[in-house]
Parts: C-alpha cells; sequence; structure tokens
C-alpha cells in the first residue's frame, strides 16, 4: 500500500483512493429503515471496514435532514480513528459558511491528535442549505459568508495569534487557537460543484481542490482543472493535488449493481429535484451517466476501476473519492460495495494508471 500523502504540494502526489458517506439512512434486508442511533453506529463499521481493505481516506458529509442525520461528522470520525490505525480521516464536506471557523479548527485539529495526524477537513459552501436556518444565517449573504470564514480559516492554520475581522463574526485580536497539530499542518481541500470562482479562491489561499461531480459528463469540468493550476502559479502557490467526489455502488456484476442502487437513486434525487428545482431522475439518463464519461460509478469492480481511471486521466487528478450508499440502501450490501472497493476497484485502478 502506497503511504497516503500529506497535502504538502507535491506536483505529482501519488494516486490514493477514498469513501464518502452523508450518513445515508440504511435499512436492513426486509426494507425496515434502520433508527438514526444504528445508522451512526453502523458509520463505524463502515470507517473501519474501509481500512482494513485498503482504502486510503474515509470523509463523512455534513448534513441535517431525516434521511441523512449525520450533523456532527467529527465526533464519528474519532470515533472510527480509535479503532483504526492508517486511514485518513476527515469531512465530505464541512459546511464552513453557516459554522464557526475556529470551531472547525479545533474540532479537526482535535481529531489530528486522536488519529495521529490523519485528519483532513474539506470546505464548502453547501449545496444542501439546510444548516443555514437551522444555526441562524440568512441566505442572502450566502457568498460574503463563504469568503470571509475560508479567509479565518485559512490564518487559523498558519496555528499562530490571529488578528482578524470581517462582518460576519466577532473580530480576533492577537488570539491563539488551541489545540495546534502535532505537525502543524491540518490537510485542507475546498470542495467545488460548479463555481470557477470557488477553484480559483482554493488555488489564493493554496487548498487542494476536490472536484464534486454528480451527474452529466465528467469531463466537462477538465477546464476546471485546469484553471487550478494556472490560478495556483498566478497566485504564487505550490502545485497542490486535484481530486474528484462522485457517486457510485459495487455489486458483484454491472446488472447487479444498476438493479440494487437504481431504486434508491430515485426515490433521493426526485425527492432532491423537489427542493432544487431539477428534472427529476429518469432510467434512461441514470444509465446515460452509469456508462461512459458520466458521473455514476455503477458497476463491477473492473468497469468502476477504468471508469476511475478514465476519470482521473481526464482531469489530471491523483484522488478518487467514491460517494457510496443512498437513503434506503441495505446495510449489508453497502459493507459489500466497501469491500470490493477496498480489495477490488482500487488495486485495480492503480494497476491500469502504472
Amino acid at each position: 500500500m502506497t503511504e497516503y500523502p500529506v497535502n504538502q504540494g507535491a506536483l505529482n502526489p501519488a494516486i490514493t483512493f477514498g469513501l464518502d458517506t452523508f450518513g445515508d439512512v440504511h435499512t436492513d434486508n426486509s426494507g425496515k429503515r434502520l433508527s438514526d442511533s444504528q445508522t451512526i453506529r453502523n458509520l463505524v463499521d463502515e470507517g473501519v471496514l474501509a481500512e482494513e481493505t485498503g482504502v486510503d481516506y474515509f470523509g463523512i458529509g455534513e448534513h441535517h435532514t431525516e434521511n441523512f442525520p449525520l450533523s456532527a461528522g467529527d465526533v464519528v470520525l474519532a470515533a472510527i480513528a480509535a479503532r483504526t490505525s492508517r486511514i485518513h480521516l476527515g469531512s465530505a464536506v464541512t459546511v464552513i459558511s453557516s459554522d464557526d471557523p475556529v470551531r472547525v479548527f479545533q474540532r479537526y485539529s482535535t481529531l489530528d491528535s486522536l488519529s495521529n495526524g490523519r485528519a483532513e477537513v474539506i470546505l464548502g459552501r453547501g449545496s444542501s442549505t439546510e444548516s443555514f436556518p437551522l444555526f441562524g444565517y440568512d441566505l442572502r449573504n450566502y457568498e460574503e459568508l463563504f469568503e470571509e470564514k475560508v479567509n479565518l480559516f485559512a490564518e487559523l492554520l498558519k496555528e499562530r495569534p490571529v488578528t482578524w475581522s470581517g462582518n460576519t463574526r466577532a473580530a480576533l485580536h492577537g488570539l491563539t487557537i488551541y489545540p495546534r497539530t502535532e505537525s502543524g499542518h491540518l490537510s485542507t481541500w475546498i470542495g467545488v460543484g460548479g463555481s470557477p470562482e470557488s477553484v480559483v479562491r482554493a488555488a489564493r489561499y493554496g487548498f487542494a481542490l476536490m472536484i464534486a461531480i454528480i451527474g452529466g459528463e465528467t469531463a466537462r469540468f477538465a477546464p476546471f482543472a485546469g484553471l487550478f493550476h494556472r490560478a495556483l502559479a498566478d497566485f504564487g502557490q505550490p502545485g497542490r493535488p486535484v481530486g474528484v467526489h462522485s457517486p457510485g455502488h459495487i455489486a458483484a456484476t454491472d446488472e447487479q449493481a444498476i438493479e440494487e442502487f437504481w431504486p434508491h437513486y430515485e426515490t433521493a434525487f426526485a425527492e432532491a429535484a423537489k427542493v432544487r428545482g431539477f428534472r427529476p431522475p429518469t432510467m434512461q439518463n441514470f444509465l446515460r451517466d452509469v456508462g461512459p464519461g458520466g458521473a455514476l460509478y455503477v458497476g463491477s469492480p473492473e468497469s468502476v476501476a477504468r471508469k476511475i481511471t478514465s476519470t482521473l486521466r481526464t482531469l489530471g487528478a491523483s484522488r478518487f473519492d467514491l460517494k457510496y450508499g443512498m437513503p434506503g440502501v441495505p446495510q449489508t450490501k453497502i459493507m459489500t460495495s466497501i469491500e470490493l472497493f477496498g480489495s477490488q476497484v482500487a488495486p485495480l485502478a492503480r494497476d491500469m494508471m502504472a
């Protein structure tokens, strides 16, 4: 197993493979919904299995809804850290806009201590906006909140006394934030969906770039990777990695993976369509995205490995994170998908890249 590289600016970092979850509610094999508590306990087992099967990274995204009852991913990651020794652990993503950057840094620097330096954080604006009214933020300030809080977080990462002021929270005057990390470096990424401004922002602060692609053709994001590298050079920053985060599901055959995943994908995205105003999913569009060049990684280990390899080459990326699961997928199928990703997909993709 290649040692997982800490994001310190290597121009050609080793290829790494991660698993991301939003804490999707699980069911048992009869289709009965499990409790929120059992779903969260299952997440710990999933993170442990990810390490056992050779996965490099395990990420938990922040959500605050009935289907994704995972509002404190860092707590779950700490439980996983206590039962693992190698796998890197972090967010996927943390909605920095509706959080306090000081508390985000403190939580993940604490996780870094507990895990002996394995913590990472991916910062995002929040494509799901339920956290804004929950914590008393006005969506009309969406852009300003993200810009100011990322700016403050970048200052906190220097791990020295911080003097900062802005419009969205109280100023800091020469304060040092504790705990500090052991290495003095908390690996930080910016998660982007479709905003060139966010790509440039990541480069300006010297963060790595995680591109979230949940539908359509992956190749359309290649200009983002090019923009990122040009912006790094313009800002005088060292090289930083580019990663890709996309949904998928793995089973023994392509047909089985599609059969297991489609009903839950259809339900989840139909509900999301009502809220966000996009078109409900169709089987035709689903199969198009499962096919070559599409943004869904659903199939057998060999099919998924080939597709990941193509994506990494197309985007010049060095990391791929599979967002596994959907609300309602049985826990047994989730565990099988994780096991196949770590033990078969990642090794196959590494061989193909080599």
